[in-house]
């Protein structure tokens, strides 16, 4: 259990695996099905803080970690309009469940082609935008301007908030655990916010009404 949690903590992902690391895991997360359950948002913020203490060039760090989040949303594109399509017949298992494919449809259906830049923000909806972009067939030029965007918002906005705080607050690695906490907990809202949403909707249509 100790080395699950291990493996989900930004810190000990990016101390132990170095820039590399970092720049793989963004890969991963970005548009591999599998990649979902990486930590993207605190792993950038502490990447930007570490940085500000001398382990990381902030200008490499940004630079490898936006080319790899494009090119893993490219990649994710076209996983999904060659193979998109056997998704919805593959089962369910550890790395894959088909309520990710779902929500991020409804996501999609609300948000349209902004989603992709919207998406770098929410976890798991990251990992698939990019996928359903693929398997709906937008055109390849439009994906990859919204693309492009969306990666250098998401990385600029993390890695510099913590490198800002990192160089503003004294011994700001003090507070590092209930900062990243304070980042999933924002990240995930969205979700929770659509499935109670959806839940409405459902019990709208079925005419169940809570007591």
């Amino acid at each position: 259990m100790d080395s699950l949690f291990n493996f989900l903590d930004p810190e000990f992902l990016i101390t132990t695996l170095g820039l590399l690391g970092v720049f793989a895991i963004v890969f991963a997360e970005s548009g591999l099905f599998f990649g979902f359950f990486f930590p993207g948002d605190s792993l950038l913020f502490t990447a930007g803080l570490l940085a500000s203490q001398g382990h990381f060039n902030i200008l490499i760090l940004w630079a490898g970690t936006t080319i790899c989040a494009i090119a893993g949303d490219s990649i994710g594109y076209a996983f999904g309009k060659r193979i998109g399509p056997k998704l919805f017949t593959k089962e369910d298992s550890f790395f894959f469940h088909k309520e990710h494919i779902h929500r991020t449809e409804a996501f999609y259906e609300k948000q349209g082609k902004k989603t992709i830049i919207l998406a770098r923000f929410i976890p798991i909806v990251r990992t698939f935008a990019p996928i359903l972009a693929g398997l709906g067939h937008m055109e390849y030029k439009t994906f990859l301007s919204y693309n492009i965007l969306g990666g250098v918002l998401w990385t600029t906005t993390l890695l510099f908030l913590g490198y800002t705080l990192g160089t503003i607050i004294p011994s700001v690695d003090r507070y590092l655990l209930p900062i990243i906490l304070a980042i999933i907990a924002l990240s995930f809202l969205p979700i929770l916010l659509e499935y109670r949403k959806s839940k409405r909707t459902r019990k709208s249509q079925t005419g169940v009404h809570d007591v």
